[in-house]
């Protein structure tokens, strides 16, 4: 489980929280930070202290916003077959994992969905450190109907056909970084995330689309586990300098049918480090 982080350290707090109250704990948690200051490693410490399953923390210097390299720094660390990735500001209700876990299947890397919860809600859960994780679907769900979230149907367990699983399979669209599970071995196959993406935007649709452009079909969850979004501002000043770059930079990948692996990548996995 790679959780990317950066100088948001009440909010990833209850993240690493919520990954602790999971029912299946044969996993581990890498905290991938881009950069921040002493007191996220001082969370990190206090909810490694707590965990029942190892917590690593991967750290990168403060020269922008990175996101895909620190994510390859954090997968490079990784033991695990199955790699899951999610942000520093989505806690995870309890069968998350479990829910990851059953999806998996060879040839194959999931997408679930993401409910934001609104400012109003976000504060008031922090201020008093509530694990609304924990709640039940129906009280999330009635969250939901009273306008503090939106997506309030994704809490319900409806059922999903197989073909709604796989009605998105060739599909980049819409993928989300904060509830992405792939292979490690496929991961690896294309060579991680593109590095060349700084400041915020489309590094998980690149991985997505390459992803699909080396065989690997796209598995939609719906109903399942969402990550409950943490309000926030969107704007994260002076990290966003290469916005403009990225959206080009994408566009030729969508030209490049063919190509999977990053133009220039510095990933290495751990399996093939000296």
């Amino acid at each position: 489980m790679i959780v990317s982080t950066y100088n948001w350290t009440d909010a990833l707090e209850m993240v690493l929280q919520s990954l602790i109250d999971q029912k299946d704990d044969n996993f581990e948690i890498i905290v991938a930070d881009d950069g921040s200051g002493m007191a996220t490693a001082k969370v990190i410490e206090k909810m490694q202290q707590k965990s029942p399953v190892p917590i690593k923390h991967f750290w990168q210097e403060d020269i922008g916003y990175r996101l895909s390299r620190v994510r390859n720094g954090a997968i490079g660390i990784a033991e695990g077959d199955i790699i899951v990735f999610t942000d520093g500001d989505c806690c995870l209700m309890p069968d998350f994992v479990s829910s990851h876990r059953k999806a998996a299947e060879p040839g194959c890397f999931v997408t679930g969905k993401r409910v934001f919860l609104k400012r109003r809600f976000t504060q008031f859960a922090m201020k008093r450190r509530f694990a609304f994780h924990k709640w039940p679907r129906t009280v999330l769900f009635m969250l939901g109907l009273a306008g503090q979230c939106n997506r309030p149907f994704q809490f319900l367990p409806l059922p999903q056909s197989r073909k709604s699983l796989w009605a998105h399979q060739n599909c980049w669209k819409k993928a989300q970084g904060c509830n992405i599970a792939a292979f490690r071995h496929d991961i690896v196959a294309i060579g991680g995330f593109d590095e060349d993406y700084e400041g915020h935007g489309l590094e998980d649709s690149d991985f997505v689309l390459r992803m699909i452009h080396y065989g690997i079909k796209r598995k939609n969850i719906e109903y399942d586990s969402p990550v409950l979004h943490l309000y926030h501002s969107r704007s994260i000043p002076q990290r966003h300098a290469h916005a403009g770059y990225n959206g080009d930079y994408f566009n030729d990948l969508i030209t490049e049918e063919g190509r999977y692996l990053p133009r220039q990548s510095r990933f290495v996995p751990v399996e093939m480090t000296a």
